[in-house]
């Protein structure tokens, strides 16, 4: 049986630690400055972007890799005659997703596989390590994509960001929303449902005061949650995952909860001192 090598893009934001652990292809969204392009995580990282932002006073723009870029990357596996898994962002929010497929057919068919997560960031990094596991161990991806498709509608994602601003400038807040937001301190939680963003419950205090009723809100229903493992990711705010992740290990039985760090992709989104928290719900 040949060995599964994994692929995924860059608004996974897994740590290098994983990557080097499981032998992970990261291909990389592009971040747009006008005309000019930037490789996420390699040409271009968080603070770079967060510091141009400021300079210039407008966001940069999202590209997906195109089909050739996947077909660069996945050239080598195929020569060492592996299978190929990739796990995509959302196909919902990039059309990431739909150049891999194209990419894809470019090889025999059952080569090349490509799942769909329906997720991003924390989220996306969930599958990437269940299935990261389950390859290190010898599961086909036939093993892999089955457990994958079972847990994609139980993996949650919620997103707590610190201001208005991001979402203001990326055109997702009207002026008058962003102008009561930032007066009233109001900070939104996003989450992912069927591979869209959406806004839920809305916060006002500072931010330990807001995951802590995150928190709340999490415990709270923990007997519809897998307990064996949380991601939280951060940007900018390493301090406060920490200590959310300590939380979390001292009041729930979760065996595992990994702190990881957003790149450019998910951040030109969500902006800076923004917390993404994801977890599995039981069938």
């Amino acid at each position: 049986m040949a060995k599964v090598q994994l692929f995924t893009d860059s608004i996974s934001d897994i740590p290098q630690e994983w990557i080097d652990t499981y032998n992970i292809g990261i291909i990389p969204l592009y971040i747009v400055f006008g005309n000019t392009s930037y490789r996420d995580r390699i040409d271009m990282n968080t603070h770079q972007m967060y510091q141009r932002v400021e300079e210039e006073g407008r966001l940069p723009k999202t590209a997906a890799p195109s089909p050739l870029d996947f077909m660069n990357q996945f050239a080598a596996a195929i020569a060492n005659g592996d299978d190929v898994l990739y796990i995509s962002m959302s196909s919902k929010l990039s059309s990431t997703y739909q150049n891999a497929t194209l990419a894809a057919k470019e090889y025999p068919h059952g080569q090349v596989t490509i799942f769909d997560s329906m997720n991003i960031s924390a989220g996306l990094a969930m599958h990437v390590l269940i299935a990261a596991r389950m390859a290190s161990k010898g599961e086909s991806i036939l093993a892999i994509v089955q457990e994958l498709e079972m847990i994609r509608s139980q993996v949650q994602m919620n997103v707590l960001v610190n201001s208005l601003d991001y979402l203001h400038k990326g055109g997702r807040v009207g002026n008058l929303q962003h102008m009561l937001g930032s007066m009233l301190r109001v900070r939104p939680v996003l989450y992912v449902t069927n591979g869209i963003v959406l806004s839920g419950a809305k916060y006002r205090g500072s931010q330990r005061k807001i995951i802590k009723n995150l928190m709340n809100s999490i415990l709270e229903h923990l007997h519809q949650i897998e307990p064996t493992l949380f991601i939280i990711a951060q940007t900018m705010e390493e301090d406060a995952a920490n200590w959310l992740r300590n939380m979390i290990l001292e009041q729930t039985g979760v065996q595992e909860v990994y702190v990881i760090e957003g790149g450019c992709a998910i951040c030109s989104h969500s902006g800076p001192h923004s917390l993404a928290i994801s977890f599995v719900l039981k069938h």
